[in-house]
C-alpha cells in the first residue's frame, strides 16, 4: 500500500481500481483487508451468506499476475445469493436451494471477471428475494433491519466489508436498502442489465441493479455490467431540470425524512436550480400498489411452481400465504388489466419525465426501523419500479437516532446516463 494511502477496506471502488492500475495497492491487499473487516464484524452484521476466502484470495492474486483486464480490475464484488456464479452457491435465502450450485456463471458474474473484478462471495437475500428477512443486521445498529431484500449486500457495502455489491429490485429491494444504510444505489431502467442466470419471481419487475460508496462506483459498475466503455460521471455546467415529487405516501414519511426532502429542495434552489412539481393524477396512479401487487404475485406464483409444487413445507409462510396465494387466486383477465394500467402509468411517466433530468423524492419512510421481523415499507420504491424507470439513491442527512436518511433521484426510462449526470451536479451543490 502506497504512502498516506487509506486503509484499503476504507477505499471507494474507483479509488482501489485506479490505485491498483498504477501499482498502489494490490488485488490481494484490498481482499485480506475486506476479509478482515468481515472476520471483525460478522458476527454483528451477518452479511455473508457464502463465503470462501481461499477462493477470494486465488481469484485475487491472479488479477495481480495479469495485465490490468477492465475498470474493476482486482476490485472485490459481492453478488446477492440469487446471482449464479459457477464457484459458489446459489441458495436464494432458502433451504430449499441450500445445496444449489450451477455450472455457469450468471451474465453479471462473468462481466465482472472480465473486467478483472474478483467476486468475493454471495450476500444474504431474502428469501427468494420477497419479504420474509434473513439473519442480516443494520450495520449502524443490530436492533434495526438493513432492508431487504438485497440485505446483506447494502449491509456489507455500508458497513465497509467490500466496495461494490450485487442487489435486485422488484418492489424496493435496493433503493430502501441503500438509503437505511448510507450508501449509494442505482436500479437501472428496466431491462438494461441482463438477468441471465439471475433468479425471477416477476419478469415484468425484476430488475438487476448495485451498490457502491459514491456516484462513480455505481457508474464505474454500469459500465461493467452494460458492456459499455467507462467514463466518470461529469456534472453538467448549468443546472439541470428538476421536479420534486412528494409522491401519495408523502403523509406516510417521517417527520424528519420530509425535512431533509425540503431541504435539499430548498439548498438546490439557492444553488441555481429551478424545480418544478411533479404531480401524480389521482385518477390514474390511486391503484397503484395493487396493479404492482397483481403483476408481481401472479408471475412469482408461475415462476415459482417448482417451489410450490416440489417443497411446499420449505416456504415460508410469509410467502407461500402471502404473495404465491395471492397470485394463484388473480383471474389471467385481472393479471392482463393491470398490465394494460401499468403501461397505461408508464406512457404517462414517459411523456412527464420527457423534460426533466432528475425528479428528487424519498427513498425510505424515514431511519431504518426497529426490528429485525420485517424490512421496511416499500411505498417510496415500488411505483418507480413499475414505472421502469432509473432510480439513484445517495446519502444526504441524519435522522433522530443518527442514522442515514437518503434521498433518491428519478430519471425517464432509458435516460439513465443524463441521471446520473444530473445526480452529480445534485451532489456538489449538497456537499457544497
Amino acid at each position: 500500500m502506497g504512502a498516506g494511502m487509506s486503509a484499503p477496506e476504507t477505499l471507494t471502488a474507483s479509488a482501489a481500481a485506479e490505485a491498483i492500475a498504477a501499482g498502489r495497492l494490490t488485488s490481494e491487499a484490498l481482499v485480506r483487508a475486506c476479509l478482515g473487516r468481515i472476520a471483525a464484524r460478522d458476527e454483528a452484521v451477518r452479511a455473508w451468506a457464502f463465503l470462501d476466502a481461499d477462493l477470494a484470495l486465488e481469484a485475487a492474486r491472479a488479477a495481480d499476475r495479469g495485465p490490468v483486464r477492465g475498470p474493476l480490475h482486482g476490485v472485490p464484488v459481492g453478488l446477492k445469493d440469487i446471482i449464479d456464479t459457477f464457484d459458489m452457491p446459489t441458495a436464494c435465502g432458502s433451504p430449499i436451494w441450500s445445496e444449489r450450485r450451477t455450472y455457469a456463471d450468471s451474465a453479471a458474474a462473468a462481466l465482472i471477471r472480465a473486467a478483472g473484478g474478483v467476486i468475493l462471495g454471495k450476500t444474504v437475500t431474502t428469501e427468494f428475494a420477497n419479504r420474509h428477512p434473513g439473519p442480516t443486521r443494520h450495520p449502524m445498529d443490530p436492533a434495526r433491519t438493513p432492508g431487504g431484500s438485497s440485505s446483506g449486500s447494502a449491509a456489507a457495502v455500508g458497513d465497509g466489508q467490500v466496495p461494490l455489491s450485487l442487489g435486485t429490485q422488484t418492489s424496493g429491494s435496493l433503493i430502501r436498502p441503500a438509503a437505511y444504510c448510507g450508501i449509494w444505489a442505482l436500479k437501472p431502467s428496466f431491462g438494461e442489465a441482463s438477468r441471465v442466470g439471475v433468479y425471477r419471481q416477476s419478469d415484468s419487475l425484476d430488475t438487476l441493479g448495485w451498490y457502491g460508496r459514491c456516484l462513480d462506483d455505481v457508474v464505474r459498475l454500469r459500465a461493467v455490467l452494460l458492456a459499455l466503455p467507462y467514463a466518470p460521471v461529469a456534472a453538467p455546467e448549468s443546472a439541470p431540470r428538476l421536479a420534486l415529487c412528494r409522491s401519495l405516501h408523502w403523509a406516510e414519511a417521517a417527520p424528519e425524512a420530509q425535512a431533509a426532502l425540503e431541504d435539499a429542495v430548498a439548498r438546490l434552489s439557492a444553488a441555481g436550480a429551478v424545480i418544478a412539481t411533479l404531480e401524480l393524477p389521482p385518477a390514474l396512479f390511486a391503484d397503484w400498489e395493487a396493479v404492482h401487487g397483481r403483476i408481481a404475485g401472479f408471475e412469482a406464483a408461475r415462476n415459482m411452481a417448482h417451489e410450490r409444487h416440489r417443497a411446499p413445507d420449505g416456504l415460508s409462510a410469509t410467502l407461500r400465504d402471502g404473495r404465491l396465494r395471492e397470485g394463484l387466486e388473480l383471474p389471467f383477465e385481472g393479471y392482463v388489466a393491470a398490465q394494460r394500467a401499468a403501461e397505461a402509468m408508464r406512457a404517462w411517466a414517459d411523456e412527464a419525465l420527457a423534460d426533466v433530468d432528475a425528479v428528487l423524492t424519498l427513498p425510505a419512510p424515514g431511519e431504518a426501523p426497529v426490528g429485525l421481523a420485517h424490512t421496511g415499507s416499500a411505498a417510496f420504491n415500488s411505483l418507480w419500479t413499475m414505472l421502469h424507470t432509473p432510480c439513484l439513491s445517495m446519502p444526504w442527512a441524519r435522522g433522530p437516532a443518527g442514522l442515514p436518511l437518503g434521498l433518491q433521484l428519478v430519471g425517464a426510462r432509458h435516460e439513465d446516463e443524463r441521471l446520473c449526470a444530473a445526480a452529480a451536479w445534485v451532489a456538489e451543490r449538497l456537499r457544497g
